[in-house]
């Protein structure tokens, strides 16, 4: 599998891969059996669970599912790694949401706030299972998403690293500045942590989750910032390599 660094000048590579914690440590998001805890934030009927998966399939808009409190309000994560088991079926989009809320930037239900995973199995999309949309894109299919694998997202500071099945794919620090486009301008991370939320895209689309599960933080190291621009599309001082 090839591998995108996204290497900040003077930054600290950071290691790939590291030991599981004991899975007394992880809050475990799906229940295999219901829809407790989480909610749709529109075009109910798009999330459902089918021999104990939750299945991800629009009927008609895009949704999103949050997982919420016991007040229905969505949880906000702040520093914490997360573990999301998964399979698309073949041309079929969907994605992991970070940091986010409920507000919407248009009325294709796009989320106006925080950060997506990308989960694409089309072989023809620029932005691959993995990427974190619009800001550390792939453009290699780093595996077979529409067989199980895991994605770990883990967001600590300014941080965010993804990996898929082990391997790191994603590097990124968020600099205090980023450039954005106008119409993505909420994608940052909130400084009080944000919502998790599964993507129902299309009726053409339909993914499969098996297991979602999140490990929240306690870290004391500082927080890492970086003033310039850290997205590659934008001449910025990040390497973006593939290496073997």
């Amino acid at each position: 599998m090839k591998v995108a660094y996204f290497i900040g000048l003077g930054g600290l590579i950071l290691a790939a891969c590291s030991t599981k914690p004991p899975d007394s440590d992880w809050n475990h998001l799906y229940n295999g059996k219901d829809l407790s805890n989480w909610k749709t934030n529109r075009a109910e009927g798009s999330f459902a669970i089918k021999d104990g998966l939750l299945v991800a399939h629009s009927l008609d808009l895009r949704s999103h599912l949050f997982y919420i409190d016991k007040d229905n309000e969505p949880v906000a994560f702040r520093d914490f790694e997360l573990i999301v088991v998964a399979k698309g079926e073949p041309e079929s989009n969907s994605g992991i949401f970070i940091h986010t809320d409920y507000e919407l930037r248009d009325d294709k239900g796009h989320l106006a706030n925080g950060y997506e995973v990308n989960l694409n199995t089309s072989p023809t999309v620029t932005r691959k299972t993995g990427s974190l949309f619009g800001v550390a894109d792939l453009k290699e299919q780093p595996l077979d998403d529409t067989q199980w694998f895991e994605t770990r997202i883990r967001v600590e500071g300014k941080r965010i690293q993804v990996w898929l099945d082990g391997e790191m794919l994603v590097n990124y620090l968020e600099p205090d500045n980023p450039a954005r486009k106008p119409n993505r301008k909420g994608r940052l991370l909130k400084p009080l942590g944000g919502a998790i939320a599964i993507q129902a895209h299309d009726p053409e689309s339909i993914w499969y989750f098996k297991e979602i599960r999140v490990k929240e933080l306690k870290s004391n190291l500082a927080r890492e910032t970086r003033s310039q621009p850290t997205t590659y599309q934008q001449q910025s001082p990040f390497l973006f390599s593939y290496m073997r």
